[in-house]
């Protein structure tokens, strides 16, 4: 009985963190890296090992890593300059902090085509052009993120539930 709670805590954990990719201010893939390990812990890594969870924290790292950049990256795909990028970031983190989701979108936005603007003198089309490409990119990691934290959560599932019980039926 206590096993199923514990399963159904770090489920439950998972599913705030697979939110927490879509709306900012919940660290998604970090509590899903967290629910597995406090699963580890409690049953003493009978369901999975060392390869998993460095799988797990690899992905994490690197879907905050992506995360970052990913702005950023959109922002230069579509012809912002480094001061459009960095306005991008510095803009999202600022409307993230003053304005949760809403702010960090339209901070993405406003600070790449503001920073084109005042520092590069741009015209307002390659301006709002930059800023649509910082826009594109922070959806595109939000996707990414999600996507990965779905992976997640369903091989917990798969190594907990499934993997398990059909090992032990078959002997």
């Amino acid at each position: 009985m206590t096993y199923y709670l514990i399963f159904t805590a770090c489920l439950l954990v998972m599913l705030v963190g697979l939110a927490g990719t879509i709306l900012p201010i919940i660290p998604g893939l970090g509590l899903i890296f967290i629910a597995y390990l406090a699963f580890g812990f409690y049953d003493q890594w009978a369901h999975y090992g060392n390869l998993v969870m460095i799988l797990v924290g690899g992905l994490t790292l690197l879907s905050i890593v992506l995360d970052q950049l990913a702005s950023m990256i959109g922002a230069k795909k579509l012809g912002a300059s480094k001061a459009g990028m960095l306005g991008s970031f510095v803009c999202a983190i600022i409307g993230l902090v003053f304005f949760s989701l809403p702010g960090l979108i339209i901070g993405a936005f406003v600070g790449a085509v503001v920073f084109e603007l005042i520092f590069n003198h741009q015209e307002m089309d390659s301006a709002l052009k930059a800023g649509g490409g910082a826009l594109l990119g922070l959806l595109m990691g939000a996707f990414f993120k999600f996507i990965i934290a779905v992976i997640l959560i369903l091989a917990f599932i798969y190594l907990v539930l499934i993997k398990a019980p059909l090992e032990s039926l078959m002997g």
